[in-house]
């Protein structure tokens, strides 16, 4: 038997066969018990001082009138004999139940035929038996009723089996849909018992799996087209310094290539750790006003070889749990990416508030937007709105992607809008302490 649905079932209505068979055998024995405290013993005792009463003042018909009650009441026959055994009523020859009687069996239950229960005079004088068919002894204790209560019973035990089990059925094709690639595949439990809990922890192994499983796939692919078109070009380059035309270009042509490809390789790791493993987030006090003003600070300089600067505007002391370097990339990328597409002499601006308890970070450009339709896209890994405008500016589309899932990895949001001109990315985050409480600085 190898169902588990039905290895329970069976246990539980063998165990209820087992308490009932037991309460009945139990039920049987008190009946039979001829100890005189036991209630059939007490009631024997009463029948033998009735008997004993009809005889001595009515004699054999007042005998005969009170076994004739004893069998219309109990379906039962009453022997009332003197102390050698001979009947009152009709002189028959009972010696043989007197010798039974002074044997005492310790269980007549056990006894083939009809039971039989004795008792004897204290006096000596006589002897009264009382012998019941064993099929009548048996409809004392067990009632018709009696079959309605087992039916429930086996119903629950129905019930009881099945709802143990069913949530096992449930996990199990998830685990075969799990098997067979559907990494989408979710046991989906409400249960609040350990089943549940198993329920639930296959689920967080399963997104967990599926998580790790689709960003390899996203890198792999997205390596393979991100890599292909630089390292062409870097053939092409070496080709033509072979041939020594322009040595010099093809050489600086190379350099750039190079360090493209290095960049590439560099935002690839980035955006790989933050769609890694969220349990190995560092967490520590981060004064993130500090940090936002040491990265604009840092970004001077590339803004100014742009032509254009970066403005923070004053900014009220904010401190938030989270990791530094997930949280300066997240900052950075935002901020870079505001800087390439700002007109030159046109100023990227920044600010940092507070709102609803969060920390908001926002990065305001003044370049061209992006398109409504394209805004939910643009933090996607390697999505350009423009075919070649990345390529253009520097970039390889993976920038905002690896803000997304820093701010989102600190249980936080990014949100990105048009506000004619330019683009505001807004990161929220949720602030934990005020800023006058030992944290980490950037400056430090």
């Amino acid at each position: 038997m190898r169902s588990l649905f039905a290895k329970i079932l069976i246990w539980f209505w063998f165990s209820l066969a087992i308490t009932v068979v037991g309460s009945a055998l139990i039920s049987a024995l008190v009946v039979n018990d001829t100890d005189r405290r036991a209630p059939f013993g007490r009631l024997v005792q009463f029948q033998l001082e009735e008997a004993r009463a009809a005889y001595e003042n009515g004699g054999r018909p007042g005998l005969a009138a009170f076994v004739d009650r004893i069998h219309q009441v109990y379906d039962a026959q009453a022997i009332l004999t003197d102390e050698t055994g001979r009947d009152l009523l009709n002189n028959a020859d009972r010696s043989d139940l007197v010798r039974k009687a002074r044997a005492r069996p310790s269980r007549v239950f056990f006894r083939v035929g009809p039971t039989l229960v004795a008792r004897g005079a204290e006096d000596g004088r006589y002897w009264f038996f009382f012998v019941v068919n064993r099929a009548d002894i048996g409809s004392w204790f067990i009632a018709p009723e009696h079959i309605w209560v087992i039916a429930a019973e086996i119903l629950l035990c129905y019930w009881l089996a099945y709802h143990l089990t069913q949530p096992l059925r449930g996990l199990r094709k998830a685990v075969e849909r799990f098997g067979r690639g559907d990494f989408s595949a979710r046991v989906g439990s409400n249960r609040r018992d350990e089943f549940g809990e198993l329920a639930r922890t296959f689920d967080r192994m399963a997104g967990r799996i599926e998580t790790l499983l689709t960003a390899e796939r996203r890198l792999l692919l997205d390596i393979a087209h991100e890599l292909r078109s630089p390292l062409a070009r870097l053939g092409v380059a070496v080709e033509l310094a072979r041939g020594g035309e322009d040595l010099e270009t093809q050489l600086n042509r190379i350099q750039k290539e190079s360090d493209r490809l290095n960049t590439l390789v560099g935002e690839l790791l980035q955006v790989t750790r933050a769609e890694g493993d969220p349990s190995s987030l560092r967490a520590e006090a981060v004064r993130l006003d500090r940090l936002v003003a040491q990265l604009v600070d840092d970004a001077a300089i590339e803004a100014q070889a742009r032509g254009t600067a970066v403005q923070l505007a004053e900014s009220p002391p904010v401190t938030l749990q989270g990791d530094p370097e997930l949280l300066r990339r997240a900052v950075e990328n935002v901020i870079r990416n505001a800087i390439r597409y700002s007109p030159p002499k046109v100023p990227v601006e920044v600010s940092l508030a507070r709102h609803n308890g969060n920390a908001v970070v926002a990065v305001r450009d003044r370049g061209p937007g992006v398109p409504e339709d394209a805004l939910p896209r643009i933090f996607d890994p390697f999505y350009r709105v423009e075919n070649d405008r990345d390529r253009a500016s520097g970039g390889v589309g993976l920038g905002l992607s690896i803000a997304r899932r820093a701010v989102e990895l600190h249980r936080g949001s990014i949100r990105a809008r048009n506000l004619h001109p330019g683009l505001c990315v807004e990161m929220e985050l949720p602030a934990t302490s005020p800023a006058s409480e030992p944290s980490y600085s950037p400056a430090a």
